[in-house]
């Protein structure tokens, strides 16, 4: 075999193996050189932030993002952040997004937590109705009314809200890190217009009372309320309770006076004079 065909040959593999091994690896090097390329600027928060705290514009900053990995619903600007409360907490570096906010102009406090349509009704507890200071912001409850009612004397009570969620207990809007109870004399509740006029009808018709529940249990129940006399026996409840009865009036009529007249016969057979 001629060698310099030989020769030949290797120098052709070994400049085709080079082309396609430069191809490959430079193939192989431009999603990594896209990955970490940072083209996208979004706005983060330039320190941690709890919930509640409201932007400021030292508190904001612009950070690079990966193209690669857009977000959505986050800012490319500053612009319409200043002002808006903080729902949740976020980190230092953390992109922002619209969720994350309040919504413009709900401003801040507990109106930024109110969600469109919903209301926010205070009802006074105390550390008995209150579950002993266990109720805290996110609590599921259950709201009992007891009163006295014109189709019974007994007193009644009836359960007039279920399932619903404290928003705030006193002026505290989250729950303590701690997770510490405390004592509070207003517990405030998120209810729907319809949930807020029984609510407030209930609180002015007797003593309000508090039932805590599990906040993954939403079963709603249809309970009858309960009289007095129910705790001590099994007898109908208040919708099924007989009615008071009504004694008729009763007419009292004067016996009929008589009057006897007494005649005495003399001797003859006539009457005596």
């Amino acid at each position: 075999m001629n060698p310099r065909r030989i020769l030949v040959a290797l120098t052709l593999a070994l400049l085709v193996s080079g082309a396609c091994t430069w191809l490959v690896s430079r193939r192989l090097s431009r999603p990594a050189t896209a990955q970490t390329r940072p083209d996208l600027k979004y706005a983060a928060p330039s320190l941690a932030l709890h919930a509640g705290d409201v932007l400021k514009a030292d508190s904001i900053e612009m950070i690079a993002w990966p193209g690669s990995n857009p977000i959505d619903g986050v800012f490319s600007n500053t612009a319409g952040l200043v002002g808006r409360e903080v729902l949740f907490p976020l980190g230092k570096g953390q992109p922002i997004l619209d969720s994350d906010l309040s919504a413009l102009g709900s401003g801040t406090g507990l109106a930024a937590e109110i969600p469109d349509g919903m209301r926010a009704v205070a009802l006074r507890s105390d550390e008995v109705v209150g579950v002993a200071g266990f109720l805290v912001p996110g609590s599921h409850l259950d709201v009992l009314v007891t009163y006295r009612s014109d189709r019974s004397p007994e007193p009644v009570t009836a359960t007039v809200l279920q399932d619903a969620v404290v928003i705030a207990a006193g002026q505290q809007i989250e729950p303590d890190p701690s997770g510490k109870p405390s004592a509070v004399a207003v517990v405030t509740l998120l209810l729907t217009p319809e949930q807020s006029q029984r609510a407030v009808l209930a609180s002015t018709q007797g003593a309000i009372h508090f039932v805590l529940r599990n906040s993954g249990d939403a079963t709603r129940t249809h309970e009858s309320p309960i009289l007095l006399s129910q705790l001590s026996g099994d007898t109908p409840s208040v919708e099924h309770a007989p009615a008071r009865a009504t004694r008729a009036p009763v007419t009292v009529t004067a016996p009929m006076r008589h009057e006897i007249e007494t005649i005495l016969g003399g001797s003859d057979g006539g009457p005596r004079p």
